[in-house]
């Protein structure tokens, strides 16, 4: 209930506080990168494998037949939007989600489909989790973008690799979650800094 409660007013409070940020990506946005919708809108796996609408600001061209897995340098995505990506404001709109109840700030990235709705066995308790903003996980790999775009198959070292270690440090976080704990994680996210999480460094 703490951790719902925190949830609700942090984004509102986030929304609130950053509107004008959001006026000014969204600027950019409109003239950097015309012709497309300001905001990105995607179907994610969410708690109970739920799907819900998740939304960020874009950062691709409009027309691109790529795969889910982005990699640093692609040419699908804009200059404006390797900034957005970079400095993680590509995420802001993602405070609406966490208003509404689709997310948490923290726990596992909401997957597209095909990746989480697909687990088996024990590793579907995953889905117990609300996804989130930040979390163990994705800052152990923040930078996950340049390392696919330093392996020859990014596609099968994510399938084969990365993700099954973040369903790892996921069933992990789903086991040990505290809310003072959450509280630190945002904390470092927001300042760049790592923190020793189940004996490693993320």
């Amino acid at each position: 209930m703490l951790k719902f409660l925190f949830d609700r007013v942090m984004a509102f409070v986030g929304l609130m506080f950053l509107w004008p940020v959001l006026i000014v990506v969204v600027a950019l946005i409109r003239v950097k990168m015309p012709g497309g919708p300001v905001i990105f809108k995607q179907h994610r796996v969410g708690r109970n494998g739920k799907l819900f609408t998740m939304y960020k600001f874009r950062s691709m061209i409009v027309s691109h037949s790529g795969s889910s897995v982005s990699v640093a340098g692609e040419n699908r995505i804009t200059p404006l939007g390797a900034k957005l990506r970079k400095y993680k404001l590509d995420e802001l709109p993602e405070l609406w989600n966490v208003l509404v109840g689709d997310m948490s700030f923290v726990g596992p990235r909401p997957d597209v489909p095909g990746y989480a709705d697909q687990l088996k066995g024990d590793d579907r308790r995953v889905l117990k989790l609300r996804p989130g903003i930040t979390g163990p996980a994705s800052m152990k790999y923040r930078n996950e973008e340049e390392i696919l775009a330093s392996v020859s198959d990014p596609v099968k070292y994510n399938d084969e690799v990365i993700f099954p270690d973040k369903v790892r440090i996921n069933l992990y976080y789903l086991d040990h979650q505290s809310f003072w704990m959450d509280i630190k994680l945002i904390i470092c996210t927001v300042l760049g800094k790592r923190v020793m999480y189940n004996g490693e460094l993320i």
